[in-house]
Formats: C-alpha cells, sequence, structure tokens
C-alpha cells in the first residue's frame, strides 16, 4: 500500500463535539475546537438542488424543526431550518451547515476532517462523489482528510478521482466482512473504520498487519474501550473525546 502523509488520528470527534452541540453543525465544530478537538468526523449529502450539506438522516424531523426528506428541499427552504433547537434552546437558530461552509470553518481552525459518504436509501453515490469532492480536494490537504463510506460504489468512484497519496479512503463496517482485505485493496483503502462493539482482536491484529489504520466508532465508555488499544486500534471515533484524553496531549500530530 503506498505511503500516506497521513498520522492515524487517535481522538475523533463525532458529527462534532455531539455531546455538548447539536450533531453535525457548525457549532458542533467550534465546541470539538474549543474542547481541543484535534479531528472531527462529520456526514455529507446532497439536497434536492444538489447542493451537499452536512447531515446525516434522510429526513429532517430527528435534527431540525422541519420534516420531510432532504432530497426534497432546496438551500433556500434549507436555510430556513432551525438545526439547533431540538438539542438544546442555547442553539435556536443554528443552521444546516453546506460543505463549503464547513469546510471554511474547518480550514480556519486547522482540524482533520473524517467525512462520511452518507448514501441513504434512494440517493445516488456518484452524483454525492461529483458534488462534494472537488470541494474537499480544493480545501484540506491529505493529511488533514479521510474520506469513508459504507457504500462501495461512493467509494470506488471517490478513488476514480484522486489518488491514495491525496485521497485516504477509509472503508467504512458495521462488522468487518470476511473479504474485508479485498474491497480495502480495490479502493486502495487507506483505513478501516468499524463498530467498536463488533469488533474482534484477532481481526483488529489482521487489518493493522496489513498496513491500515484502524479507526473504532462511536466509543463513548474509556474503560470499556481499553482493551482494544492493545489490539493495535489506532483511534476512536466519540461524540466526547475528551473523556478518553485531553486530546491536545495526544502523542499523534494531527
Amino acid at each position: 500500500m503506498p505511503q500516506q502523509p497521513l498520522v492515524p488520528p487517535r481522538l475523533i470527534a463525532h458529527r462534532g463535539l455531539s455531546a455538548r452541540a447539536p450533531e453535525n453543525t457548525l457549532a458542533a465544530v467550534r465546541a470539538a475546537h474549543e474542547a481541543g478537538c484535534r479531528w472531527v468526523e462529520l456526514d455529507v449529502q446532497l439536497l434536492g438542488d444538489g447542493t451537499p450539506v452536512i447531515w446525516h438522516d434522510r429526513d429532517v424531523g430527528r435534527c431540525s424543526n422541519g420534516r420531510g426528506r432532504l432530497a426534497d428541499l432546496d438551500l433556500a427552504l434549507a436555510g430556513r431550518l432551525d438545526a439547533g433547537s431540538w438539542f438544546d434552546a442555547t442553539f435556536a437558530g443554528e443552521p444546516m451547515a453546506t460543505l463549503e461552509r464547513m469546510l471554511t470553518l474547518i480550514d480556519e481552525r486547522e482540524l482533520g476532517l473524517n467525512l462520511e459518504l452518507k448514501v441513504n436509501r434512494g440517493r445516488d453515490p456518484l452524483a454525492l462523489v461529483e458534488r462534494a469532492l472537488p470541494l474537499l480536494l480544493e480545501a484540506l490537504p491529505a493529511e488533514r482528510l479521510i474520506v469513508s463510506s459504507f457504500d462501495v460504489t461512493a467509494l470506488a468512484h471517490a478513488r476514480r478521482q484522486a489518488p491514495s497519496e491525496r485521497l485516504p479512503l477509509g472503508a467504512l463496517f458495521e462488522r468487518v466482512p470476511r473479504d474485508w482485505a479485498a474491497r480495502c485493496d480495490a479502493i486502495d483503502a487507506y483505513s478501516v473504520h468499524v463498530d467498536w462493539r463488533r469488533l474482534r482482536a484477532s481481526r483488529a491484529r489482521d487489518i493493522v498487519q496489513a498496513g491500515h489504520a484502524l479507526l473504532c466508532y462511536t466509543a463513548n465508555d474509556p474503560t470499556a474501550f481499553a482493551p482494544r488499544w492493545d489490539w493495535g486500534v489506532h483511534g476512536v471515533i466519540s461524540d466526547d473525546p475528551t473523556r478518553f484524553a485531553a486530546p491536545r496531549a495526544d502523542h499523534h500530530p494531527a
């Protein structure tokens, strides 16, 4: 596997610092930075008009004051949503973030970004890659970037757009499948991302021995997670990474 300029991040704030601010918002990324986090994980998908936005769900009901599918909104309609009050009244009026605006904030704060290409049911993975990836590659250097997805089509198309030394890709699994190595080879994957509760020690060691960074999501109990560090796990994606350590004291550079 080609050498990457990226050192695996040890602590990553899941959807921003989502334990303390509404997930996938500018406020959550600001909170992560203020708490000393060096990396954030966010989700990107498209509005109906093709605008890339930072959002996880297929619809907007859970994390805003609106209803309906993301695919049925254009930027003007999405801009009227309150994406903060559901979490706490202090975040009232928090906007849905466009990818472009989020990348500006991340670059200003000099953060690393693990961006998940979120392909919900009925959405086009190729369109997502083609709209989001150029913005991403223009905004951030490879040493501050990982693009991950559960969707193999999205990952394959992303790899066709940029080589591994420019675009570190992460294969995202709930449970690592038997053919994980072939899937990683097909996209020249930098990293493997897996649900920490479903990871086994032998599989973790195989992944690390193969030269991949191994990141676990979404762990919020440092004590329960602790044995996995001995398995060679490089990093944890957490709603509150500050529970694991003081991120700026982390021995891994950003």
